[in-house]
């Protein structure tokens, strides 16, 4: 067996294990600590399992190699959308809460288009970079005050969780299980993006593509495996919740913290993949708002979406 095809398997093995204990540790804690589990997804599970994202984009771009580290969080985001929310959905519709309509996912859509908007000449420098990660502290700060501000009705459903309470009892456990979770995700994801460079490299695809397409989805399958996980174990707001704020971390904290250590030059990436990362931003906002649920049919729309995708790429390269 090759040794890129060994490496890719082993990868995947450890994100599937990583995204199992990243879920119920994070779940378990969010109950003791009676905070909504939608804005544990969208922090502590998001920013951990987009780790990968950021590693790789800040090598890439202390390499020089900015057509990587931009399509890494390009590609990334497309895929959450598309993929994983698609797959996701098409195993269980997915309930959306109504924080993620009012504030998360306009949020979301609004990084895309200031991303858009800086990445027009195909580069990004400090200012971008520091006006980004100004955005993502204030993120950060609003969802933590507002996780103090959970309603009355969110409080009773956390109490009925709370008696239902089936994971640890000892709030250590869950902290080494969060930790563990997440570096077991970043092993995995190691192992993987190494194996899928040596593949991808033997049939010469090109920078921009490979960031596009094998490290994207490499990067996202900790996204990928945390979100099905969590589905399966009917937890829609940590599934949901994941994906969002995993694509609002990739743009404004990857690039911004990868942008003030080395300004970034993306020549490669097209203003095509850009339209296509605002349009499935934009068409996640009305699936989710149709009867607060990402249903089924609307799963597969995004999963053809992203096929579609592919085959451009595919032919593009060609």
């Amino acid at each position: 067996m090759p040794a890129s095809i060994f490496q890719i398997i082993i990868g995947l093995v450890l994100l599937t294990i990583g995204a199992e204990a990243l879920v119920r540790g994070s779940s378990s804690l969010a109950l003791r600590l009676k905070v909504s589990p939608v804005v544990i997804g969208l922090t502590i599970v998001a920013y951990g399992t987009s780790m990968p994202e950021m590693v790789v984009s800040v090598k890439s771009a202390l390499a020089d190699q900015g057509a990587i580290a931009i399509g890494n969080v390009v590609g990334s985001n497309i895929f959450n959308i598309a993929v994983i929310l698609g797959l996701s959905s098409l195993a269980f519709p997915l309930k959306i809460n109504i924080k993620l309509l009012r504030s998360d996912t306009p949020i979301m859509i609004i990084a895309a288009f200031l991303f858009a908007v800086f990445f027009r000449d195909h580069k990004l420098g400090f200012f971008e970079g520091a006006v980004l990660l100004l955005f993502i502290l204030f993120y950060i700060i609003y969802n933590f005050l507002a996780a103090k501000r959970a309603s009355s009705t969110e409080l009773a459903l956390m109490k009925v969780e709370i008696a239902e309470f089936k994971y640890f009892k000892n709030i250590y456990l869950e902290i080494v299980t969060i930790l563990l979770g997440f570096s077991i995700l970043i092993l995995g994801a190691h192992f993987l993006i190494k194996g899928s460079v040596k593949f991808a490299q033997l049939v010469g695809m090109s920078e921009a593509v490979i960031g596009l397409t094998i490290i994207a989805v490499g990067t996202s399958l900790p996204e990928l495996a945390t979100s099905l996980v969590a589905s399966i174990h009917k937890k829609p707001d940590i599934a949901v919740g994941n994906i969002i704020g995993s694509n609002i971390f990739n743009i404004l904290g990857i690039l911004g913290v990868a942008t003030l250590i080395s300004p970034i030059n993306g020549k490669g990436i097209k203003s095509f993949d850009i339209y296509v990362m605002l349009a499935v931003s934009i068409i996640l906002f009305p699936f989710m708002w149709s009867h607060f649920e990402i249903k089924r049919w609307e799963g597969f729309v995004l999963v053809a979406i992203y096929i579609g995708y592919m085959f451009y790429l595919g032919s593009a390269a060609s």
